[in-house]
């Protein structure tokens, strides 16, 4: 390829990278600082904005690369790079009174996700493992930052530290694995480590470096036994942090599994998938158990994400031939709408000023504000996959995927932790409309928020059967690369 057909393949990578750059220029160069945040927000929306019209054009491509099979462009990637770019314009969207109400409303905020945004973009165009990598660390330092950008508040900075620390950590199991990879293939690229893998079959070297690799990729998904920093991070961090590390980072890390997955080791099938069904079992099953026991409902969305990943992951252990990757890319999707809409209306929760943080403090929402306590409870009702909802969808795919793939008991253990998982999202519903409150919650002052809150509302609300249909339709012909 020419440099010029290079360049246009990652044009919306490059317009990322020019972008965030110009944005932290102008912050820079703004004098009043709340100032800077609302114009580098606003920008920085306008950006990802444009982005996602080009990417969304990209559709009617075929399958290309770029910088001497570096870079890949397929409908893989415009389908995942399109479910983050919602997730990071709704980030960026309902942060702004958060941020100011908590003395941080800081231009970097915005300038941070856009960067985090362009590591998970070249994450799903990966078709190298250094590709692969640089993207990964891209995305994490952006988002270690965004962790700990409360300094004053030592949650925050203790919650940006763990996630640092663990993460460094992933990162060289990651390399560690990669590098067996290298050893046995003697390329980092996804194609030829594919040949060398179909030929050589059960090989030490290959099954040492897979181990790694899936351990590293595991912790990015937050997976058991991988989980362990997920509940103090999102406890720790902001909550319009801690929204945005549940959704569009989390649909990258399951695209980058799948990528590297079937990128790399489509003929090793049988070595890895075993090894996801493991994590993805232990997921659900941790996730559904141990949030019976939190109160803190931020930590209570940490385990909901970690049973969450699992059920995903059902899909990529049952493969593409049973419809496992359109089940894992139709769940993202919908739990990316779920997710941010539930934090959405956690932003709006408030008592004197100060932030709700127990489930218990949702008492008496109903009777204070019935429309976002209606709000809440269709997120609940999503989450925990009650028919006629949007999350119900999701789940049945990947239930259905793991039949189709006669990986029975993967589907009735899944089935199972759905039923024990509701038990935690119908908890909060009881408190919001049975229980009464000690005092009133305070009015809702943002439009942003409001917004979000109710078209996510809708997506998620019985109007997804009329959704559901195109989407499918869409994660379908993405799944169709890995057919």
């Amino acid at each position: 390829m020419t440099e010029l057909q290079n360049l246009t393949a990652a044009l919306p990578e490059l317009i990322l990278a020019i972008g965030a750059m110009a944005l932290l220029m102008i912050g820079v160069f703004t004098k009043d600082k709340e100032a800077a945040f609302d114009r580098v927000a606003l920008i920085s929306i306008l950006l990802l904005a444009v982005v996602g019209f080009i990417t969304i054009n990209e559709g009617a491509a075929e399958k290309t690369l770029a910088f001497n099979n570096l870079f890949i462009t397929d409908s893989f990637a415009i389908f995942t790079k399109t479910v983050m770019l919602v997730g990071s314009l709704i980030a960026i969207l309902m942060s702004g009174p958060f941020l100011k109400d908590m003395g941080i409303k800081r231009f970097e905020y915005p300038v941070l996700i856009v960067l985090a945004t362009l590591g998970m973009f070249l994450m799903v165009s990966s078709n190298n493992f250094l590709t692969l990598y640089v993207g990964l660390e891209l995305q994490s330092l952006a988002l270690y930052v965004l962790a700990a950008i409360n300094r004053d508040r030592q949650r925050s900075t203790e919650a940006g530290l763990k996630y640092f620390v663990l993460g460094a950590l992933s990162s060289g199991m990651l390399l560690y694995g990669i590098s067996f990879i290298y050893g046995f293939a003697g390329s980092t690229d996804f194609d030829t480590v594919a040949l060398a893998s179909k030929e050589a079959g059960t090989n030490i070297g290959l099954i040492v470096g897979l181990v790694f690799l899936l351990a590293g990729l595991a912790f990015k998904v937050s997976a058991v036994p991988f989980h362990m920093w997920t509940p103090d991070v999102y406890e720790g961090a902001p909550t319009p942090v801690t929204a945005f590390f549940a959704a569009a980072p989390k649909v990258a890390a399951l695209a980058l599994f799948v990528r590297a997955m079937y990128g790399a080791f489509p003929d090793a099938s049988t070595q890895w998938s075993q090894v996801v069904i493991f994590i993805s079992v232990a997921s659900m099953l941790v996730g559904a158990f141990v949030a019976l026991m939190q109160s803190n409902i931020k930590r209570l969305m940490a385990y909901s994400s970690i049973g969450h990943a699992g059920y995903a992951l059902v899909g990529l252990a049952a493969g593409a031939a049973a419809g496992g990757i359109q089940a894992l890319l139709i769940y993202g999707a919908i739990y990316t709408t779920m997710t941010l809409g539930a934090f959405a209306v956690i932003l709006t929760m408030r008592r004197g000023g100060k932030m709700v943080e127990s489930i218990d403090d949702l008492a008496g929402l109903s009777k204070n504000n019935l429309p976002m306590a209606v709000a809440l409870a269709i997120f609940m009702f999503s989450l925990a996959g009650i028919p006629g909802l949007a999350g119900f969808f999701g789940k049945w795919e990947v239930i259905l995927a793991a039949v189709n793939a006669n990986l029975i008991t993967v589907a009735v253990i899944a089935v199972l932790t759905s039923v024990v998982s509701a038990y935690y999202y119908l908890r909060i519903i009881k408190v919001m409309f049975f229980d009464d409150a000690a005092e009133p919650f305070d009015a809702t002052q943002s439009s942003a928020l409001s917004a979000v809150i109710g078209v996510t509302a809708v997506v998620n609300s019985p109007v997804s059967f009329v959704l559901i249909g195109s989407l499918a339709s869409a994660a379908a012909w993405a799944a169709g690369v890995f057919s």
